[in-house]
């Protein structure tokens, strides 16, 4: 079969399942085509020759709508490719469209989008998680084997876990942000969405490494993830900080990763209990740090250089105003305001200082926690998938979504949310596995030895042929 006749059919997949899903801002139809019928005629075979790709909307793409899920952007087409794209292009991937996702990556739902929420294919009347729920969705709906999605807080490993995915968040830096829209950005990390951690796996070997675009990226060796995917997991220590398995856990979500734990004990490794005492802070350090870099980097949508402008504004802070108020979405704004809030005189020093100070605590929580293990485990998230709606009021029970991942992006480390079952509604729950800085394929091979020890063999409702 031809990289074409396969593309197509994936194509064809996308377009029928979008109208369920919206997983989708945009198919790339005729790009995607071209690129197929360019690789069938050439003998030059890349590691990811005619693999389908999604990518996330806030990641630039020459050429093809870069939304970020706003108004402010919608009509707006990059100029470049990411770096990570440029990547993905040169070992032979297509790129079959763009995802939707919460606005600027603003959201753990995927309901803040200017273009309609994703719905969940396991079951659509509920999230798909966010910000990355259009990426999460397409590898679910098995539209596409891998997608790339963006971590500032867990919008990666969250959705991962509600859709049933693998879903990864390397080390700060060890992928380049260069082309990744901004919303904080000694936060930001593109992240991998993927059927199995092999996909991963194979995607993060074509995308990380030093990039000259990117001041923020490492100069560190990149190892082939595929080739210690079997290696034995026997005696190496999981840690389980057993404090963050108490009150606003999920009984059910508690229950299988409990039993998660029990199953990497039967597969070699050792359980130990560890702390991590600054985590519970993590949620109120993350959106103080995060919203106060959300306020900076979002000063650039303003009418004047690119993307949507208000009309009938006799005078140029009006237009200012009326295009931040038009273009931006309420949690956009909500946050633009904690954001500008928190960095305002007479408080700087209250909040944001603070924060930054507990951020550094929290990363020697890390450091004296893998002097014990090798890997630490906790749930991705509380609760399985909420129904559509049910949360949009409440914007405290919203970011609680975030309480698990938010301490791995406030520290920088790498961190992998793998299935670990469905509950008794037949949703999935993810555990999730955090490693030490560049330990990335040490961590994946803990996700590849469960995953193929207990795979979750069940598909979602909405499925691709």
């Amino acid at each position: 079969m031809t990289i074409r006749s396969n593309i197509e059919k994936t194509l064809d997949n996308a377009e029928k399942l979008n109208g369920t899903l919206n997983s989708f801002l945009s198919i790339e139809r005729d790009a995607a085509i071209a690129r197929a019928k360019e690789l069938d005629a050439t003998n030059e075979r890349g590691p990811l020759h005619g693999v389908a790709i999604a990518v996330k909307d806030n990641i630039c793409t020459k050429g093809i709508p870069t939304t970020c899920g706003s108004q402010i952007l919608h009509n707006y087409k990059a100029q470049y490719d990411a770096t990570a794209i440029s990547r993905l292009n040169d070992a032979g991937a297509v790129i079959i469209g763009k995802t939707n996702m919460d606005e600027f990556a603003m959201g753990s739902s995927n309901e803040t989008s200017a273009f309609g929420n994703v719905k969940n294919p396991w079951d659509t009347a509920r999230v798909p998680g966010g910000s990355s729920g259009g990426s999460a969705a397409a590898v679910a709906s098995g539209v596409v084997r891998a997608a790339l999605g963006s971590e500032t807080g867990g919008s990666v490993r969250q959705p991962a876990s509600l859709c049933g995915v693998v879903g990864f968040k390397p080390t700060y830096g060890r992928i380049s942000r260069y082309g990744l829209v901004a919303f904080a950005s000694s936060l930001d990390n593109i992240g991998i969405f993927g059927q199995t951690c092999r996909d991963v796996a194979e995607v993060l070997n074509v995308i990380a490494g030093r990039d000259h675009c990117d001041s923020t990226s490492a100069d560190v060796p990149v190892r082939d993830h595929t080739a210690t995917l079997n290696d034995d997991i026997e005696g190496k220590k999981i840690g389980v900080p057993r404090a963050l398995f108490g009150e606003g856990l999920d009984d059910e979500v508690r229950e299988l990763v409990e039993r998660s734990i029990d199953d990497f004990r039967t597969l070699g490794a050792e359980i130990v209990d560890i702390e991590l005492p600054h985590a519970k802070y993590g949620i109120a350090v993350y959106y103080i740090i995060a919203t106060a870099e959300a306020s900076s980097n979002l000063a650039r949508y303003d009418g004047v250089r690119y993307g949507f402008r208000a009309e009938e504004a006799d005078q140029l802070r009006k237009m200012y105003f009326k295009t931040r108020e038009e273009g931006f979405g309420a949690e956009v704004k909500r946050r633009i305001m904690l954001g500008t809030y928190v960095l305002s005189s007479g408080y700087y020093d209250a909040y944001y200082s603070k924060a930054q100070k507990v951020r550094t605590l929290v990363k020697q929580d890390y450091a004296s926690a893998f002097s014990k293990c090798d890997a630490i485990l906790t749930p991705t998230s509380p609760s399985v998938a909420f129904k559509i709606g049910e949360k949009s009021d409440d914007p405290l029970a919203m970011y609680l979504n975030d309480i698990y991942t938010v301490s791995a992006n406030l520290a920088g480390v790498p961190g992998i949310s793998v299935p670990c079952g469905l509950s008794e509604g037949g949703l999935p729950i993810g555990t999730q596995l955090i490693g030490n800085y560049w330990s990335e394929a040490s961590l994946l091979n803990f996700a590849h030895t469960y995953e193929s020890a207990f795979p979750l063999a069940a598909k979602p409702r909405v499925f691709a042929e």
